[in-house]
Formats: structure tokens, C-alpha cells, sequence
């Protein structure tokens, strides 16, 4: 029996019985080296197989685009007072709940 999870119309990992990986070996160790992840059940224990040079984790993370004016020097002395002030009020709103 295989399990596959499919995210936007390509697999993205497998889970195959041990039984199915000895006979398919050759065509998930290529799935493998495509970017699939590949598990693989035996006496109820899963091993993940990945590539030597798999991505971390942390590489896959999409940067978040930050909108400010360009007109704006977040070295300015006076816009960092504001910017502190307006945090500190914050901070102290969220600390009257308390």
C-alpha cells in the first residue's frame, strides 16, 4: 500500500511497506534525488529517506516583503524616538491587562 500527500498537484512524500521499496528501489531512490520525500514502513517504525544535500528547513522559507516609504531613514534619531515611543505604549497597554 502506498500513501502519497499531493500538494497542488504534485506528491510531495510517499510512504511505501519495505516489501515495495527492495522491488521499486532504484525508481524511489531517483524520486528521492527529484525533491520527493520518501518513508518507508517496517515492523511499524518509518525511516525518511533524503538526499545528502536535502534543504534545511529554514532555506525553504519565503522572505517577507516589508512595505515602508522610501523616504523614511531608519537611522533618523527623531523617527526611532517615535517609533520606541509608540512600542513602549504598546507594551504598557498589553501590560494593564495583565
Amino acid at each position: 500500500m502506498y500513501m502519497i500527500n499531493v500538494q497542488n498537484g504534485t506528491i510531495k512524500t510517499m510512504e511505501v511497506p519495505i516489501s515495495r521499496f527492495r522491488k521499486n528501489l532504484f525508481s524511489l531512490i531517483d524520486q528521492v534525488l527529484e525533491g520527493k520525500e520518501v518513508w518507508v514502513r517496517h515492523k511499524g517504525r518509518r525511516v525518511r529517506i533524503v538526499p545528502e544535500d536535502a534543504p534545511s528547513k529554514l532555506s525553504r522559507i519565503t522572505p517577507l516583503k516589508i512595505l515602508s516609504s522610501p523616504n523614511l531613514d531608519p537611522n533618523d534619531p527623531a523617527l526611532k524616538t517615535k517609533m520606541l515611543d509608540g512600542m513602549r505604549k504598546e507594551w504598557e497597554k498589553d501590560w494593564e491587562k495583565i
